[in-house]
């Protein structure tokens, strides 16, 4: 997909839901409409990635945000919807603008063919002059299954379909130092590298299932792929505009001036793990992405994934190094383990060379990248290479 001008915009709960009625906030919406058909007469196209449904349904089930469990939530997203949505369309009428609703789930996500499709409705929907609005499918996922915060959500779609731009409106003029609140808190106004920043981040608002540490971690993907992510108050008028014109107070994250491709983008930025590996001080010396991680590199293992899952790479050290597209389920890794000296096509059952994941899926992490931590593992969990006296050796 060619860039052209193109802005994903992502909105918080607080800002599309009256905190007390539970009801929406015409005035903003009216206001930020007024905007996107703005950037629109400009030649912007713009993707809108809209939070709201679940805390505008809260008060059609008779729950409360701050004790609402999942069921209480995925019913609310049903009915805060319909909502949500009514209130883009009657205001998309004022200004010459059609929407069209995506919901979508971790998997549309994290399963490649899913994400093309999803890529490819995206890309038709522009072509159509038809505004994409994209929310996650809160009435059916589950905590396994979700990506949990639509900052993350939307960084996804800036890079899947390649946008200069990507704006979080939120409650707060951007990211501070520290905490807002304390005496002397100093809004950072350009940011090249998040991870200095991690430690200033902490709370949430009411309505909302991300705070400042999403929205950090959002914009890392975003600069990732080439794209500036901006920070700001949606509270005003022009609310994205003014953003790119240089009017007012913001957080301009800067882009990373070799942005990685879709495909890259796409394996190193994950949304959830599936699994991860350790591997040797020797693989982890030669990890530059022109050979693969063999089944004679790995340490141990963890995770129930399966062919195609992208796993996170470890050193000895539990530094993360690398993600990779894995050519094996997790009982096959498993196996190849843990009989390091019977051929593999003996083990499996069909031809190959034993690459748990080729070369050409494979992304090292660069300093840019903020890495995961290695996930602690129980006792016993641990998949390791065996030792002589392991009865599967």
């Amino acid at each position: 997909m060619t860039k052209t001008n193109r802005i994903v915009v992502k909105i918080g709960s607080a800002l599309l839901a009256n905190s007390e009625r539970l009801t929406p906030r015409y005035g903003f919406i009216q206001r930020v409409t007024e905007d996107i058909a703005r950037l629109r007469a400009q030649g912007y196209e713009v993707i809108l990635c809209s939070s709201g449904a679940v805390a505008l349904g809260m008060r059609v089930v008779g729950a409360e945000p701050g004790t609402a469990g999942l069921s209480d939530k995925q019913a609310a997203a049903a009915c805060g919807m319909p909502q949500l949505l009514n209130a883009y369309k009657q205001v998309g009428y004022e200004f010459d603008i059609e929407i069209a609703q995506i919901l979508l789930t971790l998997g549309d996500f994290e399963d490649h063919r899913r994400f093309l499709n999803t890529k490819n409705t995206v890309h038709r929907l522009l072509e159509s002059k038809i505004m994409p609005i994209v929310n996650e499918n809160d009435t059916i996922t589950t905590e396994e299954i979700r990506v949990g915060d639509n900052d993350r959500l939307a960084a996804k779609i800036a890079q899947m379909v390649q946008a200069d731009h990507f704006v979080i409106l939120t409650t707060v003029d951007g990211l501070y130092d520290r905490n807002p609140d304390e005496e002397g808190a100093r809004l950072v106004e350009e940011v090249e590298d998040v991870s200095e920043y991690l430690d200033a981040t902490s709370g949430k608002s009411t309505l909302g299932t991300g705070g400042m540490l999403t929205k950090l971690q959002a914009a890392n993907m975003a600069q990732n792929a080439g794209c500036t992510a901006w920070i700001a108050h949606g509270e005003v008028d022009r609310p994205i505009s003014s953003i790119l014109s240089g009017e007012r107070r913001c957080t301009r994250c800067l882009p990373n001036p070799d942005p990685a491709s879709v495909w890259d983008s796409w394996l190193a930025d994950r949304l959830q793990m599936a699994g991860h590996l350790v591997i040797n001080d020797e693989a982890a010396a030669r990890l530059d992405g022109t050979e693969p991680i063999r089944r004679t590199d790995l340490v141990s293992m963890d995770g129930d994934f399966t062919r195609g899952d992208v796993l996170h790479i470890y050193d000895s050290e539990g530094v993360e190094r690398a993600r990779g597209l894995t050519d094996f389920t997790s009982e096959e890794t498993r196996v190849l383990i843990n009989n390091p000296d019977l051929p593999a096509d003996q083990l499996l059952g069909y031809q190959t060379h034993a690459e748990i994941i080729r070369a050409n899926n494979l992304v090292p992490l660069e300093e840019h990248h903020l890495t995961w931590d290695a996930p602690a593992v129980e006792s016993g969990q641990r998949r390791v290479v065996p030792t002589e006296d392991d009865p599967m050796a």
